[in-house]
């Protein structure tokens, strides 16, 4: 397992992203070993020349231990490929961030989460439809994740904490570096009840080209996109396509077909690229998280042994083969298959075919519908 030291030293290279790293992981196994190396071994790897000379000068000038001692400081956790408490939805993305910092904590609960995101002049419509949406969806045990950005993003973050529910802000800045100002109280409150995230390191301005790739992040985390106000020029439209490049759903609320901040969403349900949707029911029904309280309590229960536990860990409302479950525990497969058969006569887990796993849902479902979801 590589030094977390040369997880951080390498994400602070330019012109090195997720890509290149695993490049130089396939070619030397780790990072520390790809720290010190020479240069034609980094072009062996894989490196072009612009990368390995920004490596070569930046690496003589990072002191490791003092970056490392720098984010303890500042309170941040820092997650990468290897940390298993690293986002299993965001891993299963196309260039998923090698390192992620995060203020807060991101819990196993958090995978029944759903993106909501739309326009930074948001309307009184797209206010209040947020806000009513996001509580119902709160109060059916789903985490929100946004942008913290001003308009549906802030409103969506409110929402879900006034819901007394959980809520994941990914930036385009470092988690110390709060865009827009004004959102900082929000951020620290986020931060307790949640999280707050970044690829970004600590000290990284919000600079206008690291807006984009962040909206990866936020339908990465996201078992599905909703965008609820927003004109076609709207940003939030990049994290739509986004979720669909990554195999996500994707949600749009329909608008007045006169007002230009409509048009967005329109466009996409229109096209067919997002799902009509009028209540939080239509997400939970679509997603199959109707279940989601009962789905915890399962999480929940005390397992009987270590192998129980790192088997329910990995599992959720999304099947999982019990070959991916192997490789993500590393236990045998003869022993993650007969504990499953076990886990299976205990109602805690489900075969859906395939040889494929759920967590078992047996209870009848969390939300009623009354025609607001």
């Amino acid at each position: 397992m590589t030094d977390l030291r040369h997880w951080i030293g390498f994400n602070l290279i330019p012109q090195i992203g997720p890509a290149k790293v695993q490049r130089l992981l396939d070619h030397f196994g780790d990072l520390e070993t790809a720290w010190t190396a020479g240069t034609m071994e980094l072009a062996q790897a894989g490196l072009d020349r612009r990368a390995i000379e920004n490596l070569i000068s930046a690496r003589h000038l990072i002191n490791l231990d003092v970056e490392l001692d720098k984010i303890k400081r500042a309170g941040v956790q820092v997650l990468t490929w290897e940390d298993p408490a690293y986002p299993r939805l965001l891993k299963a993305i196309p260039s998923p961030p090698f390192v992620l910092y995060v203020k807060g904590q991101i819990l196993p609960e958090d995978e029944w989460s759903i993106a909501v995101v739309g326009t930074r002049r948001a309307s009184a419509y797209g206010r209040e439809v947020t806000r009513q949406l996001v509580g119902d969806l709160v109060r059916n045990h789903i985490t929100i994740v946004s942008g913290l950005a001003r308009g549906i993003d802030g409103e969506a973050h409110r929402a879900a904490l006034e819901a007394q529910g959980r809520t994941i802000a990914v930036l385009g800045s470092g988690v110390d570096v709060i865009y827009p100002a004004e959102h900082k109280a929000l951020a620290g409150a986020i931060a307790e009840r949640g999280a707050v995230v970044s690829e970004y390191p600590l000290g990284a301005q919000p600079e206008a080209a690291n807006f984009p790739p962040r909206n990866r992040i936020i339908s990465g985390l996201s078992l599905g996109s909703l965008i609820t106000e927003g004109d076609e020029t709207t940003g939030a439209l990049i994290t739509i396509r986004y979720a669909l490049e990554q195999d996500r759903e994707t949600f749009a609320i329909p608008g007045n077909i006169f007002r230009r901040e409509s048009r967005g969403g329109n466009s996409i349900i229109q096209r067919g690229e997002a799902k009509l949707v009028t209540c939080a029911a239509d997400i939970l029904e679509e997603l199959n998280l109707t279940m989601v309280a009962q789905h915890q309590e399962v999480r929940a229960v005390m397992p009987e042994n270590p192998t129980e536990s790192a088997l329910l860990k990995h599992l959720s409302t999304e099947p999982m083969h019990v070959d991916e479950l192997r490789r993500e525990t590393g236990l045998p497969i003869a022993t993650v298959s007969s504990t499953l058969a076990l886990m299976e006569l205990k109602g805690l887990v489900k075969q859906v075919g395939g040889m494929s796993y759920v967590l078992a849902r047996e209870q009848q479902e969390s939300y009623k519908s009354d025609g607001r979801g």
